[in-house]
């Protein structure tokens, strides 16, 4: 080795020995003849002293060391004098006299600080991500990261599992988003697919008898980019076979409950709360609700069913709704109402009516259509007190949920409501097995299409298929979909009929999905899993609002790598081996 300690090792206990040290230049400060000097690594920082009475050549070496030189030191370990003691650092009562310096490599000046509370751009971080992983923070991130990731693999083992790896080349089928395509140059016109999760090989598993299965699965989708998206995350990924829901939503809160309490020192309460799909929605407009704040909607239909305002007449006759939710104590102005009218708008609603408590009554363009006797349930549903604000929209009960869910999460950020150190984790269970894609005019699957419905649903499979539960569950965190899985259809005959529902024929099936049918005629166990987004999982309890932060080398929202300038065109040469031509759009 270079060296004979880490630059976070030595204390007291070294004192008068000598080390040998390697490291990074942190900071250099010349007092008059004295040169100190922070040497930095993985483990912490060192005080270094080049003293000219000492050795005036190593002196004069030193005067050339600059921020970010990998230096080499040779030295004596001193105590460092009463009152320059550092108790923040590990080495704080240290200092090493060098005698011996060599330069491994000198370093050009970097271009931003290399400090956690500098202001830098994403952009130019990405592009100098060496420099970037060198601040602490970003260190502490991705170490965190490593020891969860010990974590699951140590459960996991503990429990029976076993990690199997899944290709990373696969056939490309149809399961929500689009393949990252591969030509091959073996097979010329015949393309591999990146997997978007191993779904279809962990199932296979389960026929195979392997019964536990899970993995740290890379997955890949070509999907349009947000805060908490990349075309490549890891997810831990599991299957289970001959097991209900409870079973595996048992082993997921037994992991859970490990690895918070491992990486954030707090103990979960199991079981963990469950919240129905249609539960969900109706009280918090989402399928993924932060429950750290409250702000719960609440359904007035019924209080406005006679109301003279016309908008909500029509409404309620087209079998919709009036919901609304209440929050206290703010002030909004004109503008203000304009601007959420305008979002929830954006969601699908048709509009926002707004009333402010006053001690006289509702203050609102619409009070004026509603009686005393209204506006006084009004503000008895919603228990609301002088200066609260109600918001409330009519529509079809999930539009109307939804752009509630959306104003909820809104007015949560602007007004902190959101800020809280907890961990509200629950359950979603209950889904919808499909959705109604309007602008296709088709149905759906809502998760995909190897989720098994409800067996007390099955009979409404053909008829009325947007009435079938499904056997699925999500797992969310402060607002996130942190996880989510079902139990798998392992019958070939209700794969088939989940396949006709969905637009997709026995030629079609054959085709795409062939393999997965003939695995199923041999024998397939009941089974079913849950996939943990673990990018996700990482910002959350790093208390980062984008999974960039928690991702060593991460795409831009548009996809690129500024440090490698990926993605990037390819020699003429390459795609003439692919049998393949670039033509513009």
């Amino acid at each position: 080795m270079l060296r004979t300690h880490t630059c976070g090792e030595l204390t007291e206990r070294q004192i008068g020995q000598r080390a040998t040290l390697c490291g990074w230049v942190d900071s250099r400060r010349d007092h008059g003849n004295v040169i100190f000097i922070d040497l930095r690594d993985r483990w912490g920082k060192t005080q270094l002293v080049f003293n000219p009475e000492g050795n005036r050549e190593l002196h004069k070496a030193a005067e050339k060391l600059r921020l970010e030189y990998v230096v080499r030191i040779q030295g004596r370990v001193e105590k460092r004098p009463q009152g320059t003691e550092n108790p923040k650092i590990t080495t704080g009562e240290i200092e090493i006299r060098c005698s011996e310096l060599e330069i491994l490599n000198p370093s050009e000046t970097p271009p931003f600080e290399l400090m956690d509370d500098s202001n830098i751009s994403e952009e130019l971080r990405l592009k100098y991500r060496y420099l970037d992983l060198r601040r602490p923070s970003m260190f502490r991130r991705l170490y965190d990261r490593h020891k969860m990731t010990k974590i699951a693999r140590d459960y996991f083992d503990g429990n029976g599992f076993i990690e199997v790896e899944t290709p990373m080349l696969t056939r490309s089928t149809p399961e929500g988003a689009r393949d990252f395509l591969v030509p091959s140059r073996l097979e010329l016109g015949s393309f591999y697919a990146l997997p978007q999760s191993p779904q279809l090989f962990k199932q296979i598993l389960m026929v195979a008898g392997f019964d536990r299965y899970f993995q740290l699965a890379r997955c890949l989708r070509d999907e349009d980019l947000r805060a908490d998206r990349q075309p490549e995350h890891t997810q831990i990924d599991v299957e289970m076979s001959f097991v209900s829901e409870d079973d595996i939503i048992s082993v997921i809160e037994g992991f859970l409950v490990r690895m918070v309490e491992s990486v954030r020192g707090i103990k979960l309460k199991t079981p963990l709360k469950r919240l129905t799909y249609d539960e969900a929605m109706s009280r918090f407009g989402s399928d993924k609700p932060d429950l750290r704040f409250e702000l719960e909607l609440v359904d007035v239909t019924s209080i406005l069913s006679a109301t003279e305002f016309n908008v909500f007449q029509e409404v309620i006759k087209g079998k919709g709704v009036i919901k609304g939710l209440k929050i206290g104590e703010r002030n909004f102005s004109r503008s203000d109402f304009d601007q959420l009218t305008a979002l929830v708008q954006g969601f699908g609603a048709k509009g926002l009516a707004w009333f402010k408590v006053e001690a006289g009554g509702l203050e609102s363009p619409v009070a004026k259509f509603l009686t005393q006797v209204q506006q006084e349930s009004l503000k008895k549903a919603f228990q609301a007190k002088t200066g609260d604000t109600i918001f409330l929209v009519a529509d079809q009960w999930l539009n109307a949920s939804t752009a509630l869910g959306v104003l909820r999460n809104h007015l949560a950020i602007q007004f902190g409501l959101n800020q809280l150190e907890e961990l509200a984790l629950a359950w979603i269970v209950d889904f919808p097995l499909f959705q109604w894609n309007e602008e296709e005019k088709r149905v759906d699957a809502v998760h995909h299409p190897f989720t098994a419905p409800q067996e007390a649903d099955l009979k409404f499979l053909e008829t009325e298929p947007l009435r079938v539960r499904a056997r699925a569950y999500d797992i969310i965190l402060n607002g996130t979909e942190i996880g989510g899985g079902s139990i798998r259809i392992h019958q070939e005959e209700v794969q088939k009929r989940v396949f006709k529902i969905l637009g997709i024929s026995d030629k079609e099936a054959e085709e795409k999905f062939g393999f997965l049918l003939r695995a199923l005629r041999f024998g397939a166990p009941p089974h079913g899993g849950i996939a943990i987004g673990l990018d996700r999982l990482c910002a959350i309890m790093g208390g980062v609002d984008s999974i960039r932060e928690v991702i060593a080398f991460p795409k831009t929202q548009k996809g690129v790598c500024p440090m490698t300038e990926a993605p990037s065109k390819v020699d003429p040469k390459q795609l003439k081996e692919l049998g393949l031509q670039v033509k513009g759009r």
